[in-house]
């Protein structure tokens, strides 16, 4: 257990905008709102301008000016580590902690250039769990497609060392559990109603062309 909350640590600044994620100024600090390494309209057409600047620079935003406002003076938490904030919080402050961290975290797996296969290490788990990467899709999009209401669904390396995927209803519980997370999926409808409507499925098919594995492999352990 204690081996996997370390690697956590280590995953929430292991990427490039969640290395920007804290800024001090003079004698107070605060989250902010790291930049995208893409510009908005560099993921169509499987994700608009418009819905890329409502869920992340509207939402996403939100979720961290609300922890920001929460931490104020309190002392309750003094981590600079957002990942960090969303294992000891709980209610209101974990909502919106974890909210943040989720939607950086999936907002970091996507490139207009992205390697859509994965390969190597992270490839043979896939395969080995799965049969494919293409029977891994059609069951990451099944459990992604029935989960009811509001939520998220994640790929994660247990501690076996085996992949999972994992779905969570609201902000989830992934960063308290026994897991390692590779690749979260938000199916909130505000992340996909402005470009499919209803159509869950087809907001996740669409994703398919943006995940950029290349990522995804950086993010996986070796335990």
């Amino acid at each position: 257990m204690k081996k996997y909350l370390t690697l956590l640590a280590a995953l929430s600044l292991s990427s490039t905008i969640c290395s920007q994620i804290y800024e001090k100024s003079g004698n107070s600090s605060s989250f902010v709102l790291p930049p995208l390494p893409y510009s908005f309209d560099q993921l169509e057409p499987y994700i608009s301008k418009e819905t890329v600047k409502l869920h992340y620079g509207t939402h996403t935003k939100g979720y961290l000016d609300r922890v920001n406002a929460l931490l104020k003076g309190s002392g309750r938490i003094t981590s600079k580590d957002l990942a960090e904030v969303v294992r000891q919080s709980e209610g209101d402050l974990y909502n919106n902690a974890a909210q943040a961290w989720n939607h950086i975290f999936y907002f970091d797996a996507f490139s207009s250039h992205a390697q859509t296969q994965p390969t190597g290490e992270l490839l043979s788990l896939i395969e080995k769990q799965w049969g494919s990467f293409e029977k891994f899709k059609t069951e990451f999009t099944k459990v992604a497609t029935a989960l009811f209401g509001s939520g998220w669904v994640w790929l994660v390396k247990n501690s076996s060392g085996e992949l999972e995927i994992v779905s969570e209803p609201n902000a989830g519980r992934v960063l308290k559990r026994n897991v390692v997370p590779l690749l979260g999926i938000d199916v909130w409808e505000h992340a996909y109603y402005l470009d499919y409507q209803n159509r869950r499925a087809g907001h996740i098919d669409g994703l398919w062309n943006i995940i950029d594995w290349s990522i995804i492999q950086k993010r996986l352990p070796n335990v």
